[in-house]
């Protein structure tokens, strides 16, 4: 674990020498290849044990984050060609990388908690320093309320935790069970929020709609994976609360998930279009995980690793027809096909994951999350159904409204994209598609 910490610790001082963008680039893609060797020798995984947060769960998110980082600075070559601040913003990345690190491989709760909730911060100051709009300071405003408010009661938690077991380190507390309506809901609430659930998702999309593009990214890449990372670590304590209470949040979230569905079928707005079908997405992991089966666990984290390489992907697409437009309005970014030919494979690839089409990671996750779902009550197929119709819908309308039609007559142009860009889409979408191939980690990581 030091390894990787202390070298994005000799990692930093590059930030600010000339030229270093590349080269801070080149060394996470380094690491993340160090990484992905580091476990990966023996067969399932022999390296992990207590290096990791002890199991394939932690390993999955953080390769995630390493992952992600990378592809965002890839994404945010703007920042490096105006000058805008770019060591600044290497410097609030490599940050951000460390404390997901943190929180991901710690294996004490209250250490959990600190990295999760200092993980705020970098993408605060990516939000206010480098967004786009005046309004970003109120969405970042949002993003810290929402969070600190939620997350507060979810210290509490843990310290009761503590004075009841005489210990935070999780492995020792799987055999605890607490009961009782206030603990289950300071432990649990924190979490809801961030993934987000519906009900209090307000914040996310302000937040992705003002952030640039490697907030975007890091966002729906990996921050809305920390609510159900935590989920899954903390219902080791909660079983019994949890067979009591549960059911309440997986009905919030699987209608939540059919009225946002509806939501972004009435939207203009490029990015938060995207953004409101992150919600839609994370409401069937966060019911899937709500169940408490073996499927809906493992389904609920394939769902997370597929879910963070594919909406960040459609973010930086959208940001791509923004620098080139200057609008992420769907009515001036209408026709794209004409004016950007070799963008539209792009587009479809990345539309079709979103809604589950066959070769993709998505599918296999939200094939195990429906087993776990109508395996808990079948009445759940309801919304299930309705949810799985209107996120082929608002795939299909972000698609085909994007990219057919009558163009923007303002613009008589014809671009083509920079390689770095195609290499940053073959980066998201590979991933993607070739993972389905080795998904035994996904399943078999409990």
């Amino acid at each position: 674990m030091l390894k990787l910490l202390i070298s994005l610790m000799f990692v930093i001082p590059l930030c600010f020498i000339n030229q270093g963008w590349w080269m801070v680039q080149s060394i996470l893609f380094f690491m993340v290849f160090m990484f992905m060797l580091m476990n990966m020798t023996g067969p399932f995984f022999m390296g992990l044990s207590y290096f990791m947060g002890y199991d394939a769960l932690s390993y999955g998110l953080i390769l995630l984050s390493l992952w992600i980082c990378a592809l965002m600075i890839t994404a945010s070559e703007s920042v490096s060609r105006s000058n805008n601040q770019s060591g600044f913003f290497l410097l609030m990345i490599l940050l951000l990388l460390g404390f997901l690190v943190c929180t991901f491989s710690s294996m004490n709760l209250f250490l959990f908690y600190l990295f999760f909730e200092s993980s705020l911060v970098p993408t605060l100051f990516l939000i206010l320093g480098w967004g786009y709009q005046p309004e970003r300071l109120q969405a970042g405003v949002y993003l810290l309320f929402y969070t600190l408010l939620a997350s507060l009661p979810l210290l509490i938690g843990v310290f009761y935790l503590q004075s009841s077991q005489l210990s935070l380190f999780m492995p020792m507390n799987m055999k605890t069970d607490l009961c009782g309506m206030l603990v289950y809901l300071s432990l649990v609430m924190a979490f809801l929020v961030k993934m987000p659930m519906f009900l209090v998702h307000l914040w996310l999309p302000k937040a992705h709609v003002e952030a640039p593009v490697s907030g975007s990214m890091i966002l729906a890449g990996v921050l809305l994976k920390l609510g159900g990372y935590g989920l899954l670590r903390v219902f080791s304590v909660l079983t019994k609360s949890g067979l009591s209470f549960n059911f309440i949040w997986v009905s919030v979230s699987l209608v939540g998930g059919a009225l946002v569905s509806l939501i972004c079928l009435r939207q203009t707005d490029l990015k938060a279009l995207i953004a409101y079908s992150s919600v839609a997405h994370m409401g069937i992991v966060l019911g899937g995980l709500m169940t408490m089966s073996y499927w809906g666990f493992s389904g609920s984290f394939t769902l997370m690793i597929a879910h963070g390489l594919c909406s960040s992907g459609l973010f930086c697409l959208a940001n791509i027809s923004y620098e080139r437009t200057g609008s992420r309005s769907l009515l001036i970014n209408r026709g794209l096909m004409n004016f950007m030919p070799s963008m539209t494979l792009w587009w479809f690839l990345l539309s079709s994951t979103n809604m589950a089409a066959p070769p993709s990671l998505n599918l296999v996750s939200e094939i195990g999350l429906l087993n776990s779902l109508v395996g808990w009550t079948w009445v759940s197929m309801v919304m299930l159904s309705l949810v799985s119709f209107f996120s082929a819908a608002y795939t299909l309308y972000l698609y085909s409204y994007s990219q057919h039609g009558k163009f923007y007559a303002g613009l008589y142009a014809c671009a083509g994209g920079y390689v770095r860009e195609y290499l940053l889409l073959f980066l998201h979408w590979v991933p993607l598609n070739l993972l389905i191939l080795k998904s035994e980690p996904c399943m078999l990581w409990l």
